[in-house]
Formats: C-alpha cells, structure tokens, sequence
C-alpha cells in the first residue's frame, strides 16, 4: 500500500444476510488493522469509504446533497465519542456499550452516557 498507495473503501460491498455481513465487517476490521494498522484502518473506515460512495451517485449514496466522511459544516457526519485512542487500541471500538460514550449521526445524539 506504501510503495502503490489506492483507495480502499470499508464495507461497500457487503452481500448477504445482516449475520454474513456482520461476519465480513469483524474480519474485514481485524485484517485491515492487521494488515494497515490503526490509521489507515479509520482512515479507510470513514473518510475514504464516504468518498467511494459520493462517487456511486444516487444508486447507493443515501445523502447525494452533501459531502460525506468528513467533519465539516454542511457535511452529514456520525461522531462517536471513544473512551481511549484507538490509533493505540482500535479493538476499542469494538464493544460499543463499553467504550463510545456519545453516538451522533447527522446533528442528532442517539447514545450519551457522559
């Protein structure tokens, strides 16, 4: 990836049952965070995988009228509060009810346990 650096997208081709997919989206973290480390792998989960959908046009991209992956005004964001630093443990983000404190998605707080 250093040496040839490409987009990579996270979890834009799920195909299958809400199980399978869960399947897929676990092993996909692990090798990404195996493979990329820390960075990379929220990098990709976020920032980039809104890019790749932006340019999908309206066949998947849900929010056409603004930019997505980014934290910006205007732009349709989810933001999650994180008790620790996955860029050194990003398994924390894993087991959500112990370790995100705030969940926000589009300006709205669905999850505030501060």
């Amino acid at each position: 990836m250093k040496k040839c650096p490409v987009k990579r997208g996270f979890q834009t081709d799920c195909v299958g049952s809400v199980e399978a997919c869960n399947i897929q989206v676990a092993y996909e973290k692990h090798l990404n965070n195996q493979f990329f480390g820390p960075y990379t792998s929220l990098v990709t989960m976020t920032s980039t995988g809104g890019e790749i959908v932006a340019m999908s046009g309206d066949f998947t991209n849900p929010y056409p009228e603004a930019k997505l992956g980014v934290i910006e005004e205007g732009a349709y964001a989810d933001i999650l509060l994180v008790d620790g630093n996955p860029l050194e443990n990003i398994l924390i983000l894993q087991d959500y009810e112990e370790n995100i404190d705030l969940i926000m998605k589009d300006g709205v707080i669905y999850e505030d346990t501060l």
